[in-house]
């Protein structure tokens, strides 16, 4: 157990306690990473920071903890909204059926197979019939493949970096 899940229980908050040792929110641990980093924006240090805060003024971070333990409902229920929000569009695409549904995996097939092929199998194929088939170019591979994703990952990476791009 770390010395802030440590501190969190001692000081009587549970709910924090459990979010910084994952017993509690998701896998990846997005909403412990949203605590910490609201503990430390209250504490006045950065989130690497915050250890080293906790062993050398507990009562800083204490402090810290109480104020974002009466926002962690509301942080909670945001990111409960959040996930629902993409079940809900995950049910629709299916529910849809054809292409709305089938684009994420037919690409993701595409992709790995477009990599497969330029790494492995290509080589493979002019090795046994002695001939010189061209590989696609990585940059270009690169590139598709960072569209894809940024795509994939919801649009907004693509758009982001495109409008920071077109307004230099």
């Amino acid at each position: 157990m770390s010395a802030l899940a440590a501190i969190a229980l001692n000081a009587g908050m549970p709910i924090i306690e459990k979010l910084l040792t994952r017993k509690l929110g998701d896998e990846g641990g997005q909403l412990a990473t949203e605590v910490l980093s609201r503990i430390a924006a209250q504490a006045g240090v950065s989130a690497d920071a915050l250890d080293a805060v906790a062993e050398n003024d507990p009562g800083r971070v204490i402090d810290a903890m109480r104020v974002v333990n009466d926002m962690t409902p509301e942080v909670m229920a945001i990111y409960a909204a959040g996930l629902q929000g993409q079940f809900a569009l995950l049910q629709a695409e299916t529910a849809k059926g054809g292409w709305t549904a089938a684009w994420r995996p037919a690409g993701m097939y595409l992709i790995g197979f477009l990599w497969l092929w330029n790494v492995v199998v290509l080589h493979v194929a002019n090795a046994i019939w002695k001939v010189a088939l061209p590989p696609t170019p990585f940059d270009v591979l690169l590139g598709v493949s960072g569209i894809y994703m940024s795509l994939y990952m919801g649009g907004h990476t693509l758009k982001d970096v495109a409008s920071k791009w077109v307004a230099k």
